[in-house]
């Protein structure tokens, strides 16, 4: 035992047996090599009509401007702003798996950090359209950054959360496509090493000229942990900074100093749930089971159940801060959200994001594929109802009762948001199809300590304690991609 980095009680982080490096290589590279089954052309047909219904809302919105969406003298921000802070809370996740877990030594990252970092990319992109598409103006979205005299401003008007936001944005997106393509050089080596025509001229150029060698990867491994360090305050500062857009203001109901920390924790939450709808459908559809295993979807929901209970907490103070201010627009305002016209929206929320998490607390559901992809569809729609909550029911009833007014939705707001999530899947799919979903390089690591077959030669060796293995044994339990009957053979 004291020969091997990993002790048998652990559970397996590649299951599989007989499994070899040209095998993971051959199994992660099968979808970019070969063509796309029937699945992936379902999916794409889908994503491609909702992408193509995004290009027309957002062109009507520039043609007509933004009263074309519901927005009225009372209700400035609604369903626009809803969704930006929805989507830049989804690229969460992949900053923590690939920054924070790295840091921390945390292997069950290996499988899972590529595709969430390329779900942030995604995802901050269609966050930064509804930026754009809430300046009214969007020809002079330039005017966010800073600009020299000749363009007849000094400098940016720095009170402007929209300004904040595009610093946000624009420092979350650049580190995360730094830190996301770097860990893709490897994997692109492969690739065009293994590719002929114009695929390896192509991957040839995106590799730039990759070698292999020691040196390489000794300034590979320096560079990630300098991304990863870099990357790190990203995951507390950009939620943070889209949190300043409400509580900066005096309106009830923002103005308040745990939305920071609460929003952070909720931009993780949503993430990792996002990450596991897409996740548990591409490990069945491009059948990496063996790679992204049952261990590594319960870790997953076991964040879940923390980031949710912080929400939940984060929920409760609220209103205790509320009661304990003494103010009685503060008050109002929470007793708005729970009793008032949006009553629906406030217990939709609540039910989504405080409740269904805590059926996670239960083994057997934590840890079923089915379970697992239905709560995390019910929190991502509960994150969204959320940001709806904070934003429309502070507004819709302000100080004076004469100004109060109700917020519905036209076609075009819901089209720009249903539109946007077809353009995320339109990306993720094509993502699927030219790059590997899962880290070659970095999976390959684990195979020969943390993989499944690893143990079972320390099992068959005979010096291991019995109640060990039997420990470990009945652990496989709750692995799908675990053939049972090579143990009882044992």
């Amino acid at each position: 035992m004291s020969g091997h980095n990993e002790s048998i009680l652990r559970e397996p982080l590649i299951t599989g047996k007989d499994i070899t490096y040209a095998q993971i290589t051959d199994d992660i590279l099968l979808p970019v090599e070969n063509k796309p089954n029937k699945a992936w052309w379902i999916g794409f047909i889908l994503s491609l009509c909702g992408a193509t219904l995004w290009v027309v809302a957002v062109s009507y919105t520039f043609w007509f401007g933004i009263g074309s969406w519901g927005l009225n003298k009372t209700v400035g921000w609604a369903w626009d702003i809803t969704g930006f802070v929805w989507w830049v809370g989804i690229g969460h996740a992949g900053t923590l798996i690939s920054a924070v877990l790295l840091l921390f030594r945390q292997n069950w990252r290996n499988s899972i950090n590529r595709s969430a970092e390329a779900m942030t990319i995604f995802a901050v992109i269609c966050a930064a359209t509804y930026v754009v598409s809430h300046m009214g103006r969007p020809w002079l979205a330039y005017w966010v950054l800073p600009l020299p005299n000749q363009f007849g401003s000094l400098w940016v008007n720095f009170n402007s959360p929209l300004v904040w936001d595009m610093f946000a944005i624009s420092t979350y997106f650049s580190v995360s496509l730094l830190f996301w393509y770097t860990g893709l050089l490897p994997d692109i080596a492969t690739i065009r090493d293994r590719a002929v025509g114009m695929r390896k001229k192509v991957y040839t150029i995106l590799s730039f000229g990759w070698t292999g060698s020691v040196k390489t990867w000794q300034r590979f491994e320096a560079v990630s942990l300098i991304l990863a360090g870099i990357s790190t305050p990203l995951v507390l500062s950009v939620h943070t900074i889209v949190s300043m857009d409400f509580a900066t203001s005096v309106i009830p109901g923002w103005h308040t100093t745990i939305f920071p920390p609460y929003f952070v924790a909720g931009a993780i939450f949503s993430g990792f749930a996002m990450v596991l709808t897409l996740l548990l459908v591409a490990r069945k559809v491009l059948g990496l089971e063996n790679y992204i295993t049952m261990f590594h979807i319960e870790s997953m929901n076991k964040i879940i159940i923390l980031t949710g209970s912080i929400v939940g907490v984060a929920y409760l103070t609220e209103f205790f801060i509320a009661w304990y201010s003494g103010s009685e627009y503060e008050q109002y305002a929470f007793i708005n959200r729970s009793t008032g016209p949006y009553w629906w929206a406030y217990w939709m929320m609540m039910t989504c994001n405080v409740i269904s998490p805590q059926l996670l607390w239960f083994k057997k559901i934590r840890t079923s594929i089915a379970a697992t992809w239905i709560l995390s569809i019910v929190v991502n729609i509960g994150m969204w109802f959320e940001r709806f909550v904070i934003i429309v029911t502070s507004l819709h009833r302000d100080f004076l009762p004469s100004s109060w007014a109700m917020f519905y939705p036209t076609w075009v707001d819901v089209s720009v948001f249903v539109g946007s999530i077809g353009l995320f899947f339109t990306l993720f799919l094509l993502f699927l199809r030219v790059l590997p979903s899962i880290a070659i390089a970095e999976v390959k690591l684990l195979l020969k300590s943390a993989s499944e077959q690893a143990k079972l030669e320390l099992i068959k060796e005979g010096h291991l304690d019995k109640e060990q293995v039997q420990e470990y044994i009945e652990s496989l339990d709750k692995f799908d991609s675990v053939k049972q009957e090579e143990y009882a053979k044992i």
